[in-house]
């Protein structure tokens, strides 16, 4: 009799120790089902403040966060050619992303999200002007004004091989050989133009309208007709995550096209 009863509390224990395991398992299982992926962003450094209220507003409409990286183009390039953990790029030339997509990193051949301008930049103090055309550089480099100029590394930064583009337009590039102040990006060359490192130099449209570097200098547009187009293009790396895929998509809205206008960016013809 002792034993039967002892045999069934044991029955009884082992079946309410199941029972709390399987709930345990299930609620670990909804958890992790309900547990959003971050996905990391590789972005052009033209882009910082532009993507940045565009990640703002769509954690706000999703829920969803973003982990943001910034930095060359040419270098994100390579760096997923090499298996660097992104999720989605974010070009500044979409020669980059035709490049990863010939060499199967990538899911398609991407989309098209806009077209940057450069200008040149120079800080409250300098010598030079804020002069599009290029007349008072070439003045300062006759009369000796100029002594260290700055723009992004062409090798690797889209807007530096633009701004170089320019400079051969205006025939300025040779005598400024030994004068240039060279940035990994295009952020950095900004940083050079502003901080006193440099007379001046050729920076993105979309970092010139911040106001944290509008204030430090003044800015002129320069002629787009006088370097290639700077057409932007992003795209998903083999296997982003669905949490990716939807800031992929949200880009293309109106919200956020509207934010990139406002920086300065025109919206590709499709």
């Amino acid at each position: 009799m002792y034993l039967t009863r002892n045999l069934a509390m044991r029955s009884t224990h082992f079946a309410f120790a199941r029972s709390a395991a399987g709930l345990l398992l299930s609620l670990a299982a909804l958890h992790s089902a309900s547990a959003q992926t971050v996905p990391t962003l590789a972005a052009a450094s033209d882009l910082k403040f532009a993507i940045e209220e565009v990640a703002a507003q769509f954690e706000k409409s999703t829920g969803q966060k973003l982990r943001l990286v910034f930095g060359s183009s040419g270098n994100f390039k390579t760096q997923i050619l090499q298996g660097a953990p992104f999720h989605l790029f974010m070009s500044a030339d979409e020669n980059f992303v035709y490049e990863l997509a010939d060499a199967g990193k990538t899911e398609d051949r991407g989309r098209a999200y806009a077209v940057g301008r450069i200008g040149i930049m120079v800080p409250h103090g300098s010598p030079l002007k804020a002069d599009g055309e290029l007349k008072d550089l070439a003045a300062a480099l006759r009369d000796g004004r100029l002594q260290k100029f700055a723009i992004a590394n062409p090798d690797h930064a889209p807007y530096g091989a633009r701004a170089m583009e320019a400079l051969k337009h205006q025939q300025l590039w040779d005598g400024l050989q030994g004068k240039l102040v060279l940035g990994e990006n295009i952020s950095q060359a900004a940083q050079f133009a502003t901080s006193g490192s440099a007379q001046g130099g050729i920076i993105a449209y979309s970092l010139a309208l911040a106001p944290t570097v509008a204030r430090l200098g003044s800015f002129a547009l320069i002629p787009e007709q006088w370097h290639q187009p700077l057409k932007q293009r992003m795209v998903l790396v083999k296997g982003a995550p669905p949490e990716a895929r939807a800031f992929y998509d949200y880009i293309s809205t109106a919200p956020a096209q509207e934010i990139m206008v406002r920086h300065g960016f025109a919206m590709p013809k499709h």
